[in-house]
């Protein structure tokens, strides 16, 4: 892989996430209860949501070719390594754009169905189809494949980072971004937010080194 192409790729994740912020801040905290609550929560905001969605897709999409660049830079030094830290973001990406991505899809469209009908029955039917993607959401497989696996393998990526050519402080980054990620297991919603902050400031600056380096 190009470490060019890798540099911009990255980069481009890092301006990816950045633009999903704002977004999420106008669709508010997401619910926790049944397909339903999603359907009155999605209701009211369908248009970011399909936003937020494309952006994620494309955000997913680029951290192959990132991936990529970061191996081709970093193989010499440990790759062992690196083919394991590749292997947990292709993991990531797989399953994101499996699972993740498809069940908000469903909630999305389901949500359009359910705003425009006042029949009690259609819009119980609308509701039991949504509890699938809905519980799928709430599970803690959820947040172990979209920020553990990828945050681990970025953190293996900060350590082999260390004894490279990447300066410090992005190896840290990486380092730190495992370390929320893991912690995100205990259901403290800060430490997950921390987690995709990190990963999009480790981003920018992989992305950034790579195309110095290239």
């Amino acid at each position: 892989m190009n470490t060019r192409i890798g540099g911009i790729a990255a980069l481009a994740v890092g301006v990816g996430y950045i633009l999903i912020i704002p977004v999420f801040a106008t669709v508010g905290a997401q619910p926790t209860g049944d397909g339903e609550a999603w359907l009155k929560y999605m209701s009211g905001h369908t248009a970011q949501w399909w936003v937020i969605l494309a952006l994620s897709v494309v955000t997913d999409v680029l951290y192959i070719p990132a991936g990529l660049g970061l191996y081709t830079v970093l193989r010499g030094i440990n790759q062992s390594a690196m083919l394991i830290a590749l292997t947990l973001l292709a993991l990531f990406v797989a399953l994101d754009l499996a699972l993740t991505w498809p069940a908000y899809a469903a909630l999305i469209g389901l949500s359009g169905d359910y705003a425009s009908t006042s029949d009690a029955a259609r819009r119980a039917a609308l509701s039991a189809a949504a509890d699938y993607p809905a519980a799928l959401l709430a599970s803690r497989l959820f947040a172990v494949y979209t920020i553990v696996t990828p945050g681990v393998g970025i953190g293996i990526i900060g350590g082999v980072m260390l004894r490279g050519i990447f300066d410090r402080a992005t190896a840290y980054l990486g380092l730190a971004t495992a370390v929320f990620a893991l912690a995100s297991l205990s259901g403290v919603a800060a430490t997950a937010i921390a987690a995709a902050l990190l990963t999009t400031a480790w981003m920018l600056l992989a992305g950034y080194r790579m195309v110095r380096l290239a």
